[in-house]
């Protein structure tokens, strides 16, 4: 797929993320939103996956171990076609399959998430079934840099390292925010790609905005054997909605009506952008 593809799916993954969270009148958009290229370059082009058959035995899996991005990765599931884009809008809603947190009966899911630091020890999981069963699917986990201040994620990262899981790769969403203000200032995990090649990962740092970056992070991964591979993907919180980037005070709120109406036409004047690109 082309990049000016890519990017014409990430910003209906954006609209899908500002849609939902509006609608449920709460979730979290800043990190859905800085995500939501890697969520877009996992599910158009990297991973091996059929929305015909979610559950195919032989697919690639994924862990959204920062959970509350749960509107991230539903925006992205229901624009690959696992289900309805119209079902975003029930998100948090009495009855509906689309809750605050993933979880595996929806279609697309390979692992319920939510609390901090879980689902990268269940993609570790994962990989070394695959591992010791003889098959060749890769798993994917996407974590937040706040989350990597928990301690159960380096005893996933010491095992899958020691472990030598080459079929896992771990993706560290670096926006430098977490709900409390920038992770610098409240527990700093840095040097975040040193701290990972000391638990035996290779390690690579891409523009997470950037398709081409990411690209050849992804492919570099898969190229790596003999040790699992962490890509830690520099991003800006809020990516795409102006009021909101690099904001931590949308971490974990909602649009109001006025803010949502902003934020549709600043995703909707990148459309026209994109759309004038493509006829150039």
């Amino acid at each position: 797929m082309n990049n000016l593809e890519l990017q014409k799916h990430a910003n209906d993954v954006r609209k899908g993320i500002v849609t939902a969270v509006h609608s449920a009148k709460a979730g979290h958009p800043g990190g859905s939103l800085s995500a939501a290229d890697v969520f877009t370059f996992l599910y158009f082009e990297e991973m091996n996956i059929d929305p015909k058959d979610p559950d195919k035995e032989d697919r690639d899996r994924f862990v959204l171990s920062k959970g509350h991005t749960a509107p991230g990765l539903y925006s992205a599931l229901a624009n690959r076609g696992y289900f309805p884009v119209e079902d975003l809008m029930t998100l948090r809603k009495l009855g509906s399959y689309l809750q605050g947190h993933p979880c595996i009966h929806i279609p697309g899911v390979d692992m319920s998430s939510g609390s901090l630091g879980q689902g990268v020890s269940a993609a570790v999981g994962m990989a070394l079934g695959a591992k010791m069963s003889g098959r060749d699917f890769r798993v994917y986990t996407l974590l937040g840099d706040g989350e990597i201040e928990e301690g159960q994620v380096w005893e996933a990262a010491m095992f899958a390292g020691h472990r030598k899981l080459d079929n896992l790769c771990v993706i560290v969403d670096n926006n430098n925010l977490q709900i409390d203000g920038p992770i610098d200032q409240v527990c700093s995990p840095y040097p975040i790609d040193k701290k990972f090649e000391a638990f035996n990962f290779h390690v690579i740092n891409a523009d997470a905005h950037d398709f081409d970056a990411l690209r050849a992070a992804f492919g570099e991964a898969r190229a790596t054997k003999g040790m699992p591979t962490c890509i830690v993907v520099h991003s800006l919180k809020g990516k795409g909605v102006s009021f909101m980037e690099n904001s931590v005070d949308w971490h974990g709120k909602a649009p109001n009506d006025e803010e949502y109406a902003v934020a549709m036409a600043d995703l909707d004047k990148i459309s026209a952008e994109l759309e004038k690109a493509g006829e150039a």
